[in-house]
Order: C-alpha cells, then sequence, then structure tokens
C-alpha cells in the first residue's frame, strides 16, 4: 500500500531541515570563535594588565618617587605647625598612591624617635583616595607636627632633635628619607606627628 504525503506535509519537512542547518551553522561558528581565542573575558584581562602600579620608594634603583618636606611652606596654629609633606615621580612611567603614607622621625644615629605619626583624615588633611603621579609630578600630604606635645608631655622626655624623616609611601614595606630637623620625643607613647592621606598637587601653606 503507498502512502504520499501532502502538499503541507511536505512543507513542514523542507521548514524542520532548514532550520537545523541554521542551527549547525551557528553552532559552528561559535566554535571557531572560542577556538580562535575570541573568549569572553580577554577584553577584561587586558584591562588589568593596564593597571597603573603603585609608587615605591625611590632608595636604589627599584623605586620611583622621592620625598620631602616643604618646610618653608609651614603653617602653624594652637600648638601644631602643618607641612606638605611632598612625594615626587622620578621615573619615566605614572604610578598611583592610595591612602596614609607612614612617617616616623629618626636621629642623627638612626634611631626611631618616639612614636610614629598616626592617621588623620578629614577637615585640611583631606580623605583617602587613589591619586595619579606622571612622571616628574608632584602629589602631598599634610603632616602635623605637634610642638605643643613635646614642649608639655612629660613621657617626652628627654627631648631629642630629628635628622631626617622615614617615609613609606602607602601600601608600602621600602622606605625612603626626607630632611627635617626638629624636636622630638626620645620615648614611644606621646603622639607628636601626624599624617593625613596622599592629596593631588603641590602642597602650598594653603594645603
Amino acid at each position: 500500500m503507498k502512502y504520499s504525503l501532502s502538499r503541507t506535509g511536505r512543507r513542514a519537512i523542507a521548514v524542520a531541515a532548514g532550520t537545523a542547518v541554521a542551527a549547525l551553522a551557528i553552532t559552528g561558528a561559535a566554535f571557531a570563535a572560542t577556538s580562535s581565542g575570541a573568549s569572553p573575558g580577554s577584553g577584561a584581562a587586558r584591562a588589568a594588565s593596564a593597571v597603573i602600579p603603585k609608587c615605591t620608594a625611590a632608595l636604589g634603583q627599584s623605586g620611583n618617587v622621592a620625598v620631602w618636606v616643604a618646610d618653608g611652606q609651614g603653617n602653624g596654629a594652637a600648638g601644631t605647625i602643618y607641612y606638605p609633606l611632598e612625594f615626587t615621580n622620578l621615573s619615566g612611567h605614572t604610578c598611583s598612591m592610595d591612602g596614609f603614607p607612614g612617617v616616623s622621625a629618626i636621629s642623627r644615629t638612626g634611631q626611631q624617635l618616639g612614636s610614629p605619626a598616626n592617621w588623620e583624615s578629614g577637615g585640611g588633611f583631606g580623605t583617602p583616595r587613589t591619586v595619579t603621579v606622571a612622571p616628574g609630578a608632584t602629589v602631598h600630604a599634610i603632616l602635623a607636627y605637634h610642638d605643643v606635645v613635646v614642649s608639655t608631655t612629660s613621657g617626652c622626655d628627654p627631648v631629642n632633635t630629628t635628622f631626617q624623616l622615614r617615609v613609606y609611601p602607602p601600601d608600602q614595606r621600602g622606605a625612603t628619607f626626607a630632611f627635617f630637623d626638629l624636636q622630638a620625643c626620645s620615648h614611644a607613647g606621646p603622639i607628636y606627628l601626624s599624617v593625613g592621606p596622599v592629596k593631588p598637587g603641590v602642597g602650598t601653606i594653603n594645603g
């Protein structure tokens, strides 16, 4: 007994066959794209590799920033003198800084004098943010010297003279040094130095 398809049946088979061919073509194109390395996320990986590196202390050949105190830009008020602590990028590439530097006073013999600077934010100190430092550019943090603490706190005795500051850029374990001559506590405990987060631009007497 012979069976024959109606015109409608033949049309349905033709549509189904065309759909299958199209699906195979799409699958093949997707496989080719994956095989050629055009995988999802490759653009994100390239972007991650372009992240600006952190600034490091220029002590030796591996670092890229030098640190200095703009003592001529000091601005005093009620027992505290505020100085710009400047960071200059000496390298040929851009680096970034985010947060607070570590600061402590050092004697001429290399001994740390008293406690390291505490961290202050808000007001004139500013708030932590990522700061980009181009080659040759300078950024700064506000350094507060609490001279009233040194002169009136018994825990500071005997008072010694600072030869320089040891400064760690934010998130770094390597330090560099900045000349700074001031009276300092010899014993740990009293906080006579405070430092704010790194801010854009060269520091001046106005912050």
